[in-house]
């Protein structure tokens, strides 16, 4: 018979929460629509204190958002060890055209077309998780 794990969160600095956001290279965004949450795959960098993302989302749904938050994490199941990052900021659309075909290029979608959004998130607040096990 095997003894139950305990695991707990440890919550670390806005600086290292930033830090593995940058080594991740896909996440999350959430935002809401219609009074329910919406979650999107995406991938991003962080770039100059930016948050760069691409997601398969309509840039009309995010447009009139103030802010918007991105979810990443890492998370390995056998052990139940990882972290988790979430930054929410100010975002705009990215529409200057030379901008947005260095990003296509940067960093790879799901689809081209409608629901191809890059977005500029300007982190205000970042929160960060590492998961562990509880020391004996």
């Amino acid at each position: 018979m095997t003894t139950p794990v305990s695991r707990r969160m440890v919550e670390v600095s806005g600086t290292e929460a930033l830090w593995l956001l940058e080594g991740a290279a896909q996440g999350r965004l959430v935002y809401i629509q219609r009074e329910s949450s919406v979650i999107r795959p995406a991938v991003h960098l962080l770039q100059y204190g930016r948050l760069i993302v691409r997601t398969p989302a309509q840039a009309t749904a995010l447009s009139d958002r103030a802010t918007l938050t991105y979810h990443a994490d890492e998370i390995r199941v056998a052990g139940g060890t990882g972290w988790t990052v979430t930054a929410t900021g100010p975002a705009e659309v990215i529409t200057d055209a030379d901008e947005a075909a260095h990003y296509r290029r940067t960093l790879p979608g799901w689809v081209h077309g409608p629901h191809d959004t890059l977005l500029r998130i300007r982190p205000q607040t970042v929160t960060g998780f590492r998961l562990a096990h509880e020391e004996a």
